[in-house]
């Protein structure tokens, strides 16, 4: 059971080099259409020159709460303290992430994107309260 919390995460890492990667070429095709040299993007300062950058917004966004998402899997993994409703919760915050994604570079409502986003929190912060549960239990 422990190695199962590995695919959600597997697919957490899967989900965000397609948004590197759509950031990537949004990004080089946005610069080259407008002969933006890359030294005029030095700093985020000057990334409001871009047209385009909903992806590398989202890029961001992938390394705030996930990164309590990839903390309390290896914390559950390390511990053998892998359940099947921290397999689900697990899934459940990868899929709410890629519904996330995907309204911030397609249509970007932001009401939307935000339900997503407290969902998937909602579902991390579970994953720890369960995980702090099961330290207490074993003592």
């Amino acid at each position: 059971m422990r190695n199962l919390i590995f695919w959600p995460v597997i697919a957490q890492v899967a989900l965000v080099m397609v948004i590197w990667w759509r950031m990537y070429v949004t990004l080089v095709r946005e610069m080259r259409s407008r002969r933006i040299r890359p030294q005029a993007l030095a700093t985020s300062r000057h990334m409001s020159v871009l047209q385009d950058v909903t992806a590398a917004d989202n890029f961001r966004n992938l390394f705030e709460i996930p990164v309590l998402f990839f903390a309390v899997c290896l914390a559950l993994a390390v511990t053998d303290t892998v359940t099947p409703v921290q397999i689900a919760l697990a899934w459940t915050f990868v899929a709410l992430r890629a519904v996330h994604s995907l309204i911030h570079v397609t249509y970007n409502r932001v009401v939307h994107r935000f339900a997503a986003y407290v969902a998937s929190s909602l579902c991390v912060f579970a994953m720890w309260a369960l995980f702090a549960v099961s330290l207490a239990r074993a003592g």
